[in-house]
C-alpha cells in the first residue's frame, strides 16, 4: 500500500510538474510572440521612418533642382535679351553710319555739281579739230 501511495504521489508530482512545465512553455511562447510582434512593429516603424526620410530628401533634391533650373532659365533669357539688345544697337549704329555716309556722298555730289556748272566746257578734240581749231577734213585712206 505504501508503494501504491508512493506511486500515486509520484504520478501526481509528475502531473503537477508536467502542468507547470506546460504553463511555463505557454508563457514562454506568449512572451516570445509578444517580443516578435514588438520587433516587427519596431522594424516597420524604422522602415517607415527611413522611407519618409528618403521621400523628404527626394523632394528637397527635386525642389533644389527646380530652383537651379529656374535660375538657369532666367539667366539664359537675360543673356538672350542682352544679345538681342546688342544686335539692335549694332544694327542702329550701322544704319546711322550708312545714313551719315549717304549724307556725305550727297553733299560731295552737290558740291561737285555746283563746281561742274562753274567750270568751263572742255574743248573738243575730235578729228579735224586741234586745240579747238579746224585743221581740215579728215580723209580716210583706203
Amino acid at each position: 500500500m505504501n508503494k501504491q501511495l508512493e506511486e500515486i504521489k509520484q504520478n501526481q508530482e509528475w502531473e503537477r510538474r508536467k502542468r507547470i512545465a506546460e504553463e511555463k512553455h505557454k508563457e514562454w511562447v506568449l512572451k516570445k510572440r509578444e517580443e516578435e510582434r514588438r520587433e516587427r512593429k519596431r522594424k516597420l516603424s524604422k522602415e517607415m521612418a527611413e522611407q519618409a526620410t528618403r521621400e523628404l530628401e527626394k523632394m528637397q533634391l527635386k525642389e533644389k533642382a527646380d530652383i537651379k533650373y529656374k535660375e538657369w532659365l532666367e539667366k539664359k533669357r537675360a543673356e538672350e535679351a542682352e544679345k538681342k539688345k546688342k544686335e539692335k544697337e549694332k544694327e542702329k549704329q550701322q544704319e546711322a553710319e550708312l545714313q551719315e555716309k549717304r549724307k556725305r556722298s550727297e553733299k560731295i555730289f552737290k558740291e561737285w555739281l555746283q563746281n561742274a556748272r562753274n567750270k568751263p566746257q572742255p574743248v573738243l578734240n575730235a578729228y579735224g579739230f586741234l586745240h579747238g581749231r579746224s585743221t581740215g577734213l579728215y580723209v580716210q585712206y583706203t
